[in-house]
């Protein structure tokens, strides 16, 4: 993982990364770095085969939420993401599960994530 690129793991086919806001803040690299070893090992083993594999059929351990959320499942965690240009996955915030349905909240955090994200990348290209 390396903190100055956002990058989490680079494989053949997706180029994983955490969402960093404008202070600079990451709330699921945050969220990573205070999890147990065995909880960071989960999630990265799922990242890894997204990443050099380009799937995880599995849906215990990947799945589509709807809108352009996805959550990676490391049990009982949760990661929320969104895929980019086909071949990147922005994690845009992280949570432990504590019911069977997908919080509202976090997955509301997550579209906010991606549209500002997208937002912000249009209006760097317009600048240039």
């Amino acid at each position: 993982m390396d903190k100055n690129t956002n990058l989490i793991y680079e494989g053949q086919y997706h180029r994983v990364e955490w969402y960093y806001d404008e202070k600079g803040y990451s709330q699921p690299y945050e969220y990573f770095i205070k999890s147990n070893s065995n909880q960071k090992r989960k999630f990265l083993i799922l990242i890894k085969k997204m990443a050099d594999f380009g799937v995880i059929f599995d849906k215990t351990k990947f799945r589509n939420e709807g809108e352009g959320i996805y959550a990676f499942k490391p049990q009982p965690d949760r990661y929320l993401c969104f895929f980019f240009d086909d071949k990147k996955i922005i994690v845009t915030n992280a949570f432990r599960k504590k019911s069977d349905k997908l919080p509202v909240s976090e997955k509301e955090k997550a579209l906010k994530i991606m549209r500002a994200y997208k937002d912000s990348l249009e209006f760097t290209a317009r600048k240039d």
